[in-house]
């Protein structure tokens, strides 16, 4: 097992010193899914949930929370992100539950010597959590899930690639 770096000599948690890593572009994509009733998706697409555009705000809020990532996560570094882009991917076809889905992709970008891999997965999260606090005035039944590291590239460990199946 590698050696967890987060750690003191005297086993207490403390942030790594990342003053003397290179500086390079650093790249991280991450995923969420919100499954949802088809009703709810439905409203969604016309434009009648009461609270507004719904996706529209996601966004937004995923953009503010991959800003805020240093402040909800205490080991995290505050770092310049020279881009935040969230997409989503509708899944109309109800699964096995009954349940449709949205699945959020959450790409953050930086050049420093730290990665933005938190700053992606909390971004995708937080527009996860948007979605449900604009809709659960008709859908209190929503979940989440498949929240994880597609893939990221830059720093010394190189490129990761999530796999699939």
């Amino acid at each position: 097992m590698a050696e967890f770096t987060h750690f003191n000599e005297s086993g207490r948690a403390r942030m790594v010193d990342v003053g003397a890593k290179a500086s390079t572009e650093r790249l991280a994509t991450a995923q969420a899914t919100v499954f949802l009733q088809p009703e709810t998706l439905e409203k969604i697409r016309q434009g009648k949930i009461a609270k507004g555009d719904v996706l529209a705000v996601a966004q937004v809020a995923g953009v503010m929370g991959a800003k805020k990532t240093p402040d909800l996560i205490p080991m995290c570094h505050p770092i310049l992100l020279t881009s935040v882009d969230i997409s989503f991917t509708e899944t109309a076809e109800p699964d096995q539950e009954g349940r449709c889905a949205i699945t959020i992709t959450a790409t953050a970008k930086t050049t420093g010597p730290t990665g933005v891999e938190m700053e992606a997965m909390t971004a995708a999260s937080v527009a996860a959590l948007t979605i449900y606090d604009m809709c659960k005035a008709v859908d209190r039944g929503m979940s989440f899930g498949d929240i994880c590291l597609l893939t990221k590239s830059g720093g010394k460990s190189g490129l990761y690639t999530r796999k699939v199946g």
